[in-house]
């Protein structure tokens, strides 16, 4: 299905009012040997949202890594789910997004997502810099991982060179498990002290919602359940050299997630 195009750059420009966590979404996170895998992408609270049609403009990578090599994701303006062909054993999906620029209105806003997201500092830090409590702007990346097991699954998670991103230690498509341990990179170096938000879908749909803590190596160890799907995000806030917020944004913030299931 195709939407029109100003539905679609709609959408894109309303992504950040309206949610917050973005991810890949595979219309199934097991697919056998030799079928298509339906995919999209989706931007909201909760693990909650509509899929999102495809923008390629928006849109600075988007492939799967896998065993045999990597397949692009592409399709045409406004397609919505994409579909991919992938050979047997793990996929790794990579989605990295173009800079977008919002302007927060207000101080609450902004205050409550510096704070939601672990950075509290930021907001001394932001008054420290003499910027305004409105009308100053930020820039934000997403970088999006997602893990589909085709056929028998076999193969692991990867660093994929994305500026940050959270990588499956252990793959959770392979034996029994309550536990998943992922580390959380920023420019390839392990990020120690991060806060993860771990988002749980049971069979029934209802969502749960957890925050866990990197160890020093920038590792945490989540909970998970046979059934259920899981996204796990972290986000990083930089400063930008600029202190102007006539010249341009004043903040970047660097938001990784990583889509999975646990089979049942």
């Amino acid at each position: 299905m195709r939407l029109p195009v100003s539905l679609v750059l709609c959408m894109l420009l309303a992504s950040r009012a309206f949610g917050h966590e973005f991810w890949i979404s595979p219309g199934r996170y097991e697919i056998p040997a030799g079928d298509t895998l339906q995919v999209t992408t989706r931007i909201g609270e909760k693990f909650k949202a509509p899929s999102r049609p495809y923008l390629p403009g928006a849109v600075a990578r988007y492939e799967a890594l896998t065993a045999a090599g990597t397949v692009p994701v592409a399709g045409r303006m406004g397609d919505d789910p994409l579909s991919l062909e992938l050979p047997a054993g793990l996929a790794v999906l990579v989605h990295e997004t173009r800079p977008v620029v919002l302007t927060y209105k207000d101080a609450d806003t902004w205050k409550r997502f510096f704070r939601h997201k672990d950075f509290p500092e930021a907001i001394e830090r932001h008054a420290a810099r003499g910027l305004p409590e409105s009308g100053f702007r930020e820039r934000y990346v997403r970088y999006a991982k997602a893990l589909v097991a085709v056929g028998d699954g076999q193969g692991a998670d990867l660093e994929t060179g994305l500026r940050t991103e959270i990588v499956a230690l252990e793959n959770p498509y392979l034996g029994a498990r309550d536990t998943l341990p992922v580390e959380v990179l920023l420019d390839g170096a392990p990020r120690a002290g991060a806060q993860l938000e771990l988002f749980e879908r049971a069979p029934d749909g209802t969502v749960a919602v957890t925050l866990h803590r990197t160890d020093g190596a920038g590792r945490a160890v989540l909970p998970v359940k046979p059934g259920h799907v899981y996204l796990a995000d972290a986000v990083a806030l930089e400063e930008l050299p600029n202190d102007d917020p006539g010249a341009g944004p004043v903040w970047l913030s660097l938001w990784a997630s990583l889509s999975f299931a646990v089979p049942g």
